[in-house]
């Protein structure tokens, strides 16, 4: 008999007793019995309740499909694929939380070594903290106070401190018919005082001279009238007058100085030339009003911005290796790192100490305020804390945040001025660093990302950075308004992906902070959001210009030329300004008795040197709505030979750069105190 037969024979056979389930027993312990409930074979795709209950072992493909049931849309591989991101977004089962192993720890544990041998009570370090402190407050005081002695120059007196901006003519048409409202034009002067540093402020929106149009470089118009003889430099009205005296090598780049700067009238045929690291910019015409410098005259002044700087870098290194607390380490290098930027290193214009310390103490409170915020609530305190790497905490740490706080050289090298699309437009190279920086900044996010994903806190990470993006796009949704991302701005931005204690990100946290308190010192709190006009500055406005008809050309002695113009475009404009040689010379109302529509020049008007040799004269045209000059137009030039070449299309500048003090002009103005005996 087969075993089969056997089989069958044993199963009906009344001598064997068939086993009987007993109440209780589970089925899954017998894979073989069949399973006489049909709820379990029937699988409910709305009741995701036994998804997650233990007890009842769903299989895996079930509980998946139940998970995606309103994805089914979205194809399996994507599927596993957005799995795979939310599983490595949340971080390894067991995150890692960095910490910084000191390199040759016995070496960077040494300060800390001898403050517990030499100073183990907390008492004694609290003392030697405060008489640290103040010893740097009273050196610092004491060298501020020496930078300010100045020769007592004879006849001129004291020299007047004036700003890398200061000039003798402002801007538009402020100077009035004639330039009158900047009058003396000659046989005048003063003794000034220029800050270190002046070679590198430049013009920011296009500046008109003649028909050129400067812009990213200094404005200093002329030198040396002739290199091989011994006449003095002469400069241009309108020059930065201590761009002009780094050039004729009155005072240094470097540690500044002091002159005394003469008034000569009327010049023409202003030279251009390079010297001391300054190339000045050619005018062939003339000039109302001109300036040289008195070579012979003795003058001592030295900017004590570096000595300042030596002094503060060497308080915060000391602070940085024998400090152990991370709160008494940030706070003091930021309040140290302040002050010495606002005073010494990139302090904002000023005429007067007192008043330059008013300024920085008005912008320190709040900016306090963004420190507190930058240690408790952005991961100051968590990268600093238990941090026992002296050493490198100075040199990445402190060393990143001073190459922040001296932005205005460590950066300089870029060639972006102001992150708007205005200036990466005109700005020769603007686009490729931009670029470039972006980049940068790609790679240093992705590496803070996996930071962040290894210590399990990516997720709040990306949380924080996603209603930061939403900020920035409803600031750029406004109507009527421009997102301006200013040095602080860029800090706030970027300071929460440091909050992991890693040495780039000791580096980046550095930099960061050090931009913050150069940007709040320099600039203060600047809005971020900014209309078009404040955006704009003095630059072009966009509005009609002036069409002008043929010229009528008067050939006899003296020759002279009459312009006439269409009406305006609409009511709002109601006169005309007419400049000539960048000098305002008429400023005629349509409603005006007499000729106001017509404008006639004469050959040598303007010129009271003039000697019979002709020379070209630069015309531009432009609306006025009562005293409010709108755009110029390009330069009309009425050559040597009589003969008038128009203006090309679009506007032009005149005025000067933007964030010129009004008070740079004031002051110039008052400083001329004393006649030339």
């Amino acid at each position: 008999m087969s075993n089969n037969r056997l089989g069958e024979d044993r199963a009906l056979s009344p001598d064997v007793e068939i086993e009987q389930p007993q109440e209780g027993q589970h089925y899954a312990t017998r894979p073989d019995v069949p399973i006489n409930s049909p709820a379990r074979l029937d699988y409910d795709e709305d009741d995701s309740s036994s998804l997650g209950d233990p007890s009842i072992p769903t299989p895996r493909f079930m509980q998946d499909e139940g998970a995606w049931k309103r994805w089914r849309w979205v194809p399996p591989s994507i599927r596993r694929v957005g799995r795979a991101v939310v599983d490595w977004t949340r971080g390894p089962q067991n995150p890692k939380v960095w910490k910084i192993e000191p390199v040759f720890p016995r070496v960077q544990h040494g300060p800390s070594r001898l403050m517990d041998k030499f100073l183990p009570r907390k008492r004694h370090r609290v003392y030697l903290y405060m008489f640290y402190v103040s010893l740097w407050v009273v050196i610092f005081a004491i060298v501020m106070w020496r930078g300010q002695a100045a020769t007592e120059i004879p006849v001129w007196g004291k020299p007047s401190s004036i700003s890398c901006t200061a000039t003798h003519w402002s801007r538009k048409n402020a100077c009035g018919l004639d330039g009158m409202d900047c009058r003396p034009f000659n046989g005048s002067g003063f003794a000034f005082r220029c800050p270190a540093d002046c070679a590198g402020v430049q013009v920011l929106n296009p500046r008109a001279v003649g028909a050129q149009e400067v812009v990213y470089r200094p404005l200093v118009i002329g030198g040396p009238p002739d290199p091989a003889g011994d006449r003095n430099p002469v400069y241009r009205g309108d020059s930065f007058i201590c761009g002009a005296a780094i050039h004729a090598g009155i005072v240094s780049n470097q540690h500044g100085g002091c002159g005394v700067l003469e008034l000569v009238g009327t010049e023409q045929e202003y030279v251009s030339s390079t010297r001391n690291g300054i190339e000045s910019i050619g005018f062939d015409s003339y000039f109302p009003k001109s300036f040289t410098f008195d070579q012979d005259i003795e003058c001592r002044a030295k900017d004590v911005r570096w000595s300042l700087l030596a002094l503060t870098v060497v308080f915060t290194v000391f602070l940085a290796l024998f400090t152990a607390s991370p709160g008494v380490f940030f706070f003091s290098t930021f309040i140290a790192v302040f002050w010495e930027v606002g005073m010494a290193s990139d302090p904002p214009n000023y005429s007067t100490i007192p008043g330059l310390f008013s300024d920085i103490l008005g912008k320190f409170l709040p900016a306090m305020f963004c420190a507190w915020v930058f240690y408790d609530k952005m991961g100051v305190r968590r990268t600093l804390d238990g941090l026992t790497a002296q050493f490198e905490k100075a040199v990445l740490w402190l060393g990143g945040c001073w190459v922040g706080a001296l932005s205005n050289r460590t950066f300089d090298f870029i060639p972006i001025q102001r992150l708007t699309g205005h200036d990466l437009e005109q700005q020769p190279g603007a686009k490729a660093a931009l670029a470039i920086i972006v980049i940068i900044l790609v790679a240093i996010f992705a590496l803070q990302v996996w930071f962040f994903q290894q210590e399990g806190r990516l997720i709040r990470f990306l949380k924080l950075y996603l209603l930061l993006i939403v900020g920035i796009v409803i600031c750029l949704l406004l109507p009527n308004l421009n997102l301006r991302l200013h040095h602080y701005v860029i800090a706030l931005l970027l300071l929460p992906g440091t909050a992991v204690q890693t040495r780039p990100s000791l580096l980046y946290q550095g930099i960061l902070v050090g931009l913050f308190a150069n940007g709040i010192a320099r600039w203060g709190f600047d809005p971020v959001l900014q209309t078009t006009v404040a955006l704009r500055g003095d630059g072009q406005i966009g509005s009609p210009l002036p069409v002008l008809l043929p010229p009528v050309i008067n050939a006899t002695f003296p020759p002279s030329i009459a312009f006439r113009w269409e009406p305006p475009p609409s009511p709002q404009y109601d006169g005309v300004s007419i400049l000539v040689n960048d000098v305002e010379r008429f400023r005629g109302f349509f409603g005006d008795e007499g000729p106001s529509d017509q404008f006639v020049w004469t050959r040598g008007n303007g010129n009271a040197n003039a000697s019979g040799s002709a020379v070209d004269e630069y015309f531009r045209f432009a609306f006025m709505d009562g005293t409010v000059v709108y755009d110029y137009t390009k330069a009309g030039i009425w050559n040597a030979d009589l003969e008038w070449i128009k203006p090309e299309p679009g506007p032009s500048k005149i005025r000067r750069r933007d964030g010129v003090e009004e008070d740079d002009i004031y002051r110039t103005s008052k400083a001329l105190h004393r006649r030339i005996s």
